[in-house]
């Protein structure tokens, strides 16, 4: 019942399911349910509450419970949202094994760790997947679904439908790979910042700021592949007139980082002295940070709509 676990929550319950929210400490579900609450009214008050129900509607759907096999009772669709930590999530897996039948559908949060490290060996493996949404789920709709290599076609194409159901934005991955592809793109993009700025090319600031202000405005609606396409007469076309000059400026990408020293520091003063690393102010920089999700999500939607 942490960040991710109460935002599925919150996007499963807009999708008009029933949600049961587990976990060990009773104190960490009535603080889960108190900020649900919170998030679900200042959102009905804005006009950017997910789905079709009040927020009282859709708090009703909401029930706690301590009990892992209470919680598994009745469910159909088991999203796993623990900390990133392998054998933690192998143990709730493997408790979970022992309670499901065969219709349920085991899912996990996780952002990294692979299918095969964590379903190996379960009795019910063709019923798993990984369902590694965007922090915060609420209001970013990317949901990566990553079978095991043994899990059923079926239990992929449940979970799809089920992501589309409640709104959220699903990909399919054929097979897995380590960081699935979000991560992969985004330490792409970490990885080469990170050099420009050890490198002195350019300052923390103002690299985020060709981010924010250049490709993300671009890549809010289109991808890369598609800029291509766009950024020329056809991607065959792009790749005739710029597949040399990219090859030529990516031949002098640096070795991967190590994230650690001068660098560190020097990104950190820059983000420090911007936003201060202390609670009170990161909790206000986020919750701006999802007001701006949620209205570049109410612009998306109507932009589709038109």
């Amino acid at each position: 019942s942490g960040l991710i676990g109460r935002s599925w929550a919150m996007v499963f319950a807009a999708g008009g399911f029933k949600v049961k929210l587990y976990d060990i400490a009773q104190q960490q579900l009535t603080s889960a349910l108190e900020n649900i609450r919170k998030q679900m009214k200042e959102m009905e008050s804005s006009g950017s509450l997910k789905g079709a129900l009040s927020a009282e509607q859709q708090l009703a759907l909401i029930s706690v419970c301590t009990d892992l096999k209470a919680a598994a009772e009745g469910a159909t669709f088991i999203q796993e949202c623990t900390p990133e930590n392998l054998e933690l999530k192998k143990k709730i897996f493997g408790q979970l094994d022992l309670i499901v039948g065969d219709s349920v559908i085991l899912s996990s949060s996780t952002s990294c760790l692979l299918p095969s490290k964590l379903f190996t060996g379960l009795k019910h493996v063709k019923q798993c997947i990984v369902s590694h949404p965007v922090n915060p789920p609420y209001f970013v709709p990317l949901v990566e679904i990553v079978p095991h290599p043994e899990t059923d076609p079926s239990t992929t194409e449940r979970t799809y439908a089920l992501m589309k159901k409640i709104g959220q934005s699903p990909v399919k991955l054929n097979r897995e790979i380590e960081g699935f592809v979000l991560n992969r793109l985004q330490y792409a993009v970490i990885s080469e910042a990170w050099r420009l700025v050890g490198e002195g090319i350019i300052s923390p600031t103002d690299l985020d700021l060709v981010m924010s202000d250049g490709l993300g405005m671009r890549y809010a609606f289109i991808g890369p592949l598609e800029t291509m396409h766009l950024n020329a007469e056809g991607v065959s076309n792009y790749c005739e007139r710029y597949a040399e000059g990219m090859r030529l400026v990516l031949n002098t990408f640096g070795p991967v980082p190590e994230f650690s020293g001068e660098t560190a520091q020097k990104v950190n003063q820059a983000l420090s002295e911007k936003i201060p690393a202390v609670p009170k102010v990161l909790d206000a920089r986020r919750k701006w940070r999802d007001e701006c999700l949620t209205g570049l999500a109410k612009l998306k939607t109507q932009m589709k709509s038109d």
